[in-house]
């Protein structure tokens, strides 16, 4: 666990076996009915991670805006510009934003986090206790395995686009992820996610080749 995932309590319960792959789904998705596709190239987008502890708010928004940068566009974190966000107005961050030369902003927000147990019970045979040949190799074969629990953590993030010139919702998603490793994995996972699904809608221009 990370410096920065001990500093949030929404975080605590991400403490997972090594083996819990994360994994991230959309579980909703919308498009402004009259946007056109977006090429990220040469776009300067701010990278937003709205946390009330400013390490997370940090660390989420440098994740972000590095994938940002990966998909083509010029992903600078949010707290470089305007590092007293939480504090200002609207009016006041968009004004800033726009003197930086920003395009558009990406809004990504934990809005919630569920903990799911699974039972997987044990089996046995039917036994054909016959004698004791036919046991023995029917009981070494179907030795009794005993059930377990599984505890997964499902963490729930909404990411949200939004152009600064026209002041518009252009994107809007909501994606589950299952034990997140950490802060940066998580953001990692659901701006490639969202990202994706962008391009499928054909939204975002996709990436060269």
């Amino acid at each position: 666990m990370t410096s920065h995932l001990r500093t949030l309590p929404l975080f605590a319960a991400l403490i997972c076996l090594a083996a819990c792959a994360a994994n991230t789904t959309l579980t909703s998705s919308w498009r402004a009915p009259d946007v056109q596709p977006i090429s990220a190239a040469g776009k300067t987008v701010a990278a937003v991670y709205m946390s009330r502890h400013e390490s997370q708010r940090r660390a989420g928004e440098e994740a972000l805006a590095a994938e940002i940068t990966n998909r083509g566009a010029r992903g600078i974190p949010a707290y470089t510009i305007v590092p007293d966000a939480p504090q200002m107005s609207a009016d006041a961050v968009r004004a800033k934003l726009k003197d930086a030369g920003v395009n558009a902003v990406v809004v990504m927000r934990v809005v919630g986090r569920d903990q799911r147990i699974t039972y997987s019970p044990g089996y046995v045979v039917a036994d054909p206790y016959l004698g004791f040949g036919p046991y023995w190799g029917y009981g070494w074969g179907t030795v009794y395995s005993p059930g377990y629990l599984q505890s997964d953590t499902l963490v729930s993030v909404e990411t949200l686009l939004y152009g600064l010139q026209s002041d518009k919702l252009l994107w809007a998603s909501t994606s589950r992820t299952t034990n997140p490793s950490d802060l940066a994995g998580l953001v990692n996972e659901v701006a490639h996610a969202t990202a994706n699904e962008m391009v499928r809608q054909g939204l975002l221009a996709p990436l060269p080749r």
